[in-house]
């Protein structure tokens, strides 16, 4: 008889809720934990989420309009991370921290993110692409459901977990393509649940998401992905927020890569409304190193 899996007690947007709420250690240092399930490494959008509600902790009355980050270690997910805060200024307008994220008594991320007194003035903006809107797409899960007999046992469970975050893509090119395509990469994105309206956490869970496939578009012009011989990982990221906005509602992920040298890949993305508004922008480069393939 087959055993019935433990109906889990939060939904994976509370979760990452939970892990986006730090526990206040002493003033202006906070503590982080991982989920359970991580093995290897601690997910880079967990990181910069958790670091910006740090400096957020210590702001009152300003709202995040960039901040620029650095992974300089993979984290460890089996031990919590600290996150320390320097109170670099508080001007009149701008309010400027510093937030380091330590483990094992090492740094392993630091972030510079700088809050304004919001403000009116003049505006424009790039129009949002021409794409299908999201109801007449298929869901990334979905996607790989009819994958799923192609996928190795032991990336059969990831492919069917439940996700914070809905994906999808504007044009699907399969999890096991090696075809070549241009470096530009459309898809749409929600919480697959409520977020809380305050505008920091709604900042702080699209942090998060904003590094779940970035990186990726570096790799579509050269028919490799992220199963290739190939040494992937986040080596900065950084975001400006234009606009307010909802995570639990459409948003379309508009990225590109411009460029790819020295065994790193650069990319950017851009957050539009679904009535065309530009929200937010990433640009975040990556290492993808190549390496040789392994012989049967």
């Amino acid at each position: 008889m087959t055993a019935t899996p433990p109906v889990p007690s939060k939904t994976p947007v509370e979760e990452v809720l939970d892990l986006l709420d730090l526990e206040k250690i002493e003033e202006n240092i906070f503590r982080g934990v991982s989920p359970k399930d991580r093995m290897q490494r601690v997910f880079g959008g967990q990181v910069l989420g958790q670091a910006l509600v740090a400096a957020l902790r210590t702001v009152e009355g300003r709202v995040c309009h960039s901040f620029h980050a650095y992974f300089l270690r993979a984290g460890d997910p089996k031990v919590p991370i600290l996150y320390e805060v320097d109170r670099s200024r508080d001007g009149a307008s701008f309010t400027a921290r510093r937030v380091v994220a330590i483990q094992h008594g090492r740094q392993i991320f630091n972030m510079a993110a700088s809050f304004q007194v919001p403000e009116t003035g003049y505006e424009h903006q790039f129009d949002m692409p021409k794409v299908p809107p999201p109801e007449d797409l298929a869901s990334e899960h979905e996607l790989r459901l009819k994958e799923i007999d192609k996928m190795p046992e032991a990336a059969r469970e990831w492919a069917l977990r439940p996700r914070p975050i809905e994906m999808r893509p504007v044009e699907w090119r399969g999890f096991y393509s090696r075809g070549k395509h241009a470096p530009y990469d459309n898809l749409w994105i929600k919480a697959t649940g409520p977020v809380p309206d305050d505008i920091g956490v709604q900042q702080a869970v699209l942090a998060y998401a904003s590094d779940m496939s970035l990186l990726d578009t570096a790799l579509l012009p050269h028919g490799v992905d992220w199963h290739s011989s190939i040494q992937m990982a986040s080596l900065d990221h950084a975001m400006w927020f234009h606009h307010p906005f909802r995570v639990d509602e459409w948003l379309l992920y508009a990225q590109d890569s411009p460029s790819a040298s020295g065994a790193r890949g650069f990319n950017r993305g851009a957050f539009y409304t679904r009535d065309g508004r530009l929200v937010a922008t990433a640009v975040q480069e990556g290492l993808m190193r190549p390496r040789p393939e392994k012989k049967a």
